[in-house]
Formats: C-alpha cells, structure tokens, sequence
C-alpha cells in the first residue's frame, strides 16, 4: 500500500533484532550488513486517495542505512 507520511512516528519500539526477524537474510542481501531492527510506531499519513488516518506502521531500520520497507499494519 502507498503511503505519504504526515508528521513523525510516534510510540516507537522495537520488537525485533538481529536473528529475531525473520527477513534478516533478504535485508543483508539487498540493503547490506548492519544492525538489523523491526520496529513499530503511530503515525498519521495520507492515503492515495487524499484520506488521512492515525495508524500503526512497521519497519527495518539499520544505524548507518536508516528506515526501509514501511508498512501500515493496522488503522487507528
């Protein structure tokens, strides 16, 4: 799903890490070697349609890569 981020992600934690997430070796494979991290947050973000809704986005994040592969998991 498209999104636009609106402001920042808030609530943010971390709830995977290295050997825990399950995509580790695709992320190593097309991003590169880092420490790995699956994290959730409240974000507020438009829609393709022009709608803007408060939800819980996921994403990998990696010091020196930074945040790649968002995704809404749930509407708020």
């Amino acid at each position: 799903m498209h999104f636009t981020l609106l402001g920042p992600i808030t609530q943010v934690e971390t709830f995977a890490a290295g050997s825990g997430i399950r995509e580790l070796a695709r992320l190593l494979k097309f991003y590169g070697k880092g420490r790995w991290r699956k994290r959730k947050g409240v974000a507020k973000v438009r829609l393709p349609d022009g709608s803007a809704h408060l939800v819980e986005i996921h994403w990998y994040e990696a010091t020196g890569i930074g945040r790649k592969e968002y995704k809404i998991k749930r509407f708020l």
